[in-house]
């Protein structure tokens, strides 16, 4: 079964306003995770629908109410999400810290209190579209074990980082766990009753396994060893304590939607103009990537670029467990959504 891009963009707004989300906080949602599906991270797009009603109904999503600004200086803020899409409240974050570095050279916001937000990628595009450099570092609710231990007590902890461009053809952008795999491979594999690859997970005895069940109980491993690992270790920070957010084990809610998320996430975003200048970073982003291609090489976000084509195209997949969940949901609000779906 299929979705087409658009219409999948309006069936989300649809059911998010029947149940009660604000019409542009809806609007934002529906965008994030239909960038997600674009880009091929299904992970992170309309396959985690479901889990954002379910946090509505237990009321760790709320939609009253509105993020707020704690802290501020002329580079820096905190932001208090209030519990509030993670989604809507980092791109008002991002917005501001565009804002700030527009100005000072460099905005750094952090968050606490939010939610899940989708895919990290989203965010830093909304600075590199403005000529900037967006970086966005997150944790997550406990899912690596430390190097050489057995209990998960680290996030997959992403970090995403986008750098503008003037070729019209090339989009750079690295968007990636720190983890081998992220956390909703194993909940997608879950879903589809499918094994996971051998090399990605281990069970709560800290033996291999291709459950993703049994992953899920125990722990995925870090990509690269201890470097990813150590990388997942200062990120902990970095988007923990850092911003007023949980680390380790105190996180919650980023997986399971009955629980107050309590992650945090920090946004830095750089202006080239306050550097070398903005047109000057772009002429050598350009020539390198020039040279990088010459040699066959691969860009950063050459495969966003592939999968965009390709959904635009022949539209998203909507697998048969996620088309009921989906006809569940909109079934409780009275909704008949079957005309947005094709064969």
């Amino acid at each position: 079964m299929k979705i087409s891009v658009d219409n999948e963009r309006k069936l989300i707004e649809e059911l998010l306003l029947a149940y009660d989300v604000k019409e542009i906080e809806a609007s934002i949602v529906a965008d994030v995770i239909t960038d997600g599906d674009l880009k091929g991270f299904s992970t992170h797009g309309i396959g985690r629908f479901p889990q954002y009603i379910k946090s509505i109904k237990a009321g760790t999503i709320l939609t009253e109410g509105d993020y707020e600004i704690e802290k501020e200086t002329e580079a820096t803020a905190l932001i208090n999400g209030n519990h509030k899409f993670g989604h809507y409240v980092t791109v008002k974050a991002m917005d501001l810290a565009v804002e700030k570095a527009s100005k000072t050279g460099i905005g750094i916001v952090g968050i606490h209190d939010s939610n899940h937000y989708g895919i990290a990628g989203y965010y830093s595009d909304l600075a590199s579209v403005q000529d900037m450099i967006g970086i966005v570092i997150s944790n997550t609710e406990p899912a690596m074990a430390p190097f050489g231990g057995k209990k998960a007590l680290l996030g997959t902890n992403p970090i995403t980082i986008s750098i503008p461009t003037d070729d019209i053809h090339s989009y750079i952008c690295v968007d990636m766990a720190t983890s081998i795999t992220a956390r909703g491979k194993l909940l997608e594999a879950k879903r589809k009753q499918e094994q996971i690859p051998e090399g990605l997970a281990l069970d709560k005895d800290g033996k291999p396994t291709t459950d993703p069940e049994e992953g899920l109980e125990g722990s995925i491993l870090p990509f690269g060893g201890f470097k990813g690992y150590a990388l997942a270790f200062m990120f902990e920070l970095l988007a923990g304590p850092l911003v007023g957010a949980a680390v380790g084990d105190k996180v919650q809610g980023t997986a399971t939607p009955d629980e107050m998320c309590t992650k945090g996430d920090l946004l830095i975003v750089i202006d080239p103009e306050h550097f070398a200048g903005s047109m000057k970073f772009k002429f050598y982003v350009d020539q390198f990537v020039r040279e990088i291609r010459e040699e066959n090489g691969v860009i950063p976000g050459d495969r966003e670029i592939e999968n965009m084509n390709i959904a635009h195209e022949n539209g998203i997949t909507i697998d048969e467990t996620l088309h009921e969940q989906l006809t569940s949901i909109a079934n409780e609000k009275g909704l008949n959504i079957e005309e947005y779906f094709e064969e």
